[in-house]
């Protein structure tokens, strides 16, 4: 299974040369990654999530220029790896027929309060395995870290 997440473009995302910028990308997946990991907690009163993650790693493909346009784009997102403190997310942002950027994250649980990293929870790790995908076909290409 893969989350689906509408993004939205906007002007000022567009650089000098007419079309998203590269560093524009970074904030679409955040965008992505915030709207897959937080939708456990707010329905429940759950506190996964909730606590905060660092990002520990990005990594970036860039498939084919992506022009402004009124319509949003699509991301997918899912999981390639989980361990005890860390999971790693996938993405590919999309139309039906074409993939402008392949990217993965390495996302890290983060407790504030003691300014450290910290285990995934059982909870967690249940709502993530169902958006596993450790297949080397999976899409994210030679991006699983």
């Amino acid at each position: 299974m893969r989350h689906i997440y509408a993004c939205p473009l906007r002007w000022s995302d567009m650089d000098a040369f007419g079309h998203v910028n590269n560093a524009v990308f970074v904030r679409y997946l955040e965008e992505a990654r915030i709207d897959f990991m937080f939708r456990l907690a707010p329905g429940d009163g759950s506190p996964s999530f909730s606590g905060g993650s660092v990002v520990a790693r990005h990594e970036i493909d860039y498939v084919r220029p992506l022009v402004h346009r009124h319509t949003p784009v699509t991301i997918e997102s899912w999981v390639t790896k989980i361990s005890a403190a860390s999971l790693t997310i996938a993405y590919e942002i999309k139309d039906e027929d074409q993939v402008y950027v392949r990217a993965s994250t390495v996302v890290v649980p983060f407790n504030l309060e003691a300014q450290r990293p910290r285990r995934i929870t059982a909870e967690e790790k249940a709502y993530l395995k169902e958006y596993m995908d450790d297949s080397a076909d999976s899409g994210s290409g030679a991006l699983a870290a």
